[in-house]
């Protein structure tokens, strides 16, 4: 479990839809984007003018996580040197856990490089690229729930593997099917997550709650009017 005193799970964005982005980020304590080579082909378009268009909205304060492409770890560093090139500092650069990942993960953070170790299924895996050096892991949580396994129990697993073991690495949750699982990491202290944007708008989504704030603003509109606010009486 967390300890008190640990700052708050980070939350992070997980598209690249920049229309959604720019929505999304204006009404979330977001922060940043984290993007994979399957979300860029969901866009359809150009994935460098993609990858430039989402740090235009969110700035270059916040975080953005890009992937690398070849399966060498000499052509995955280059990779992570022309994301850096184009995204700028604040970036991470994910990098698959396996084999080639773990060796390029410890050339990139001899470099000073933050990288992401992703797509992990099981905790050993996770806990390799921590001890390869990357500054996150990321469990693919309804992945490894579709294979028969815990997607929850492998992210709370390498969460406690990490901080037993006293790696910095931070355990960033992704591939969500439903809030529940993202409330449950929470709870046990995850790192981080990033959630789809359907899973994000879930978590504070509730019928109950749009009813209470439709009967509080009907109730001050039967004392003041329906067009006046606070600020309108107040002057």
């Amino acid at each position: 479990m967390a300890d008190k005193g640990e700052t708050s799970m980070e939350l992070y964005l997980d598209t690249a839809d920049l229309a959604e982005i720019r929505r999304l980020y204006e009404l979330y304590p977001l922060d940043g984007v984290t993007t994979n080579p399957g979300i860029l082909a969901r866009t359809g378009g150009d994935p460098v003018k993609a990858l430039r268009g989402i740090r235009d909205i969110i700035g270059p304060d916040a975080l953005m996580f890009a992937q690398v492409i070849p399966s060498d770890a000499e052509g995955m560093v280059r990779d992570a040197r022309a994301i850096l090139k184009l995204l700028g500092d604040n970036t991470v650069v994910k990098v698959p856990a396996v084999p080639e990942g773990f060796r390029a993960i410890r050339l990139l953070s001899k470099q000073g490089v933050r990288t992401c170790g992703t797509v992990v299924y099981a905790p050993m895996q996770g806990f390799m690229a921590a001890k390869a050096g990357a500054e996150y892991v990321a469990p693919y949580v309804n992945r490894i729930d579709n294979l028969g396994y815990d997607g929850v129990g492998v992210s709370t697993q390498l969460h406690d593997m990490i901080a037993a073991h006293h790696l910095p690495a931070k355990v960033l949750a992704a591939s969500f099917r439903n809030t529940q699982q993202v409330q449950d990491l929470c709870r046990h202290g995850i790192a981080a997550a990033t959630c789809a944007p359907a899973v994000l708008e879930g978590l504070v989504k509730n019928p109950a709650v749009d009813g209470a704030v439709r009967d509080f603003a009907d109730a001050f509109a039967g004392l003041a009017g329906e067009e006046n606010g606070m600020a309108e009486l107040v002057g």
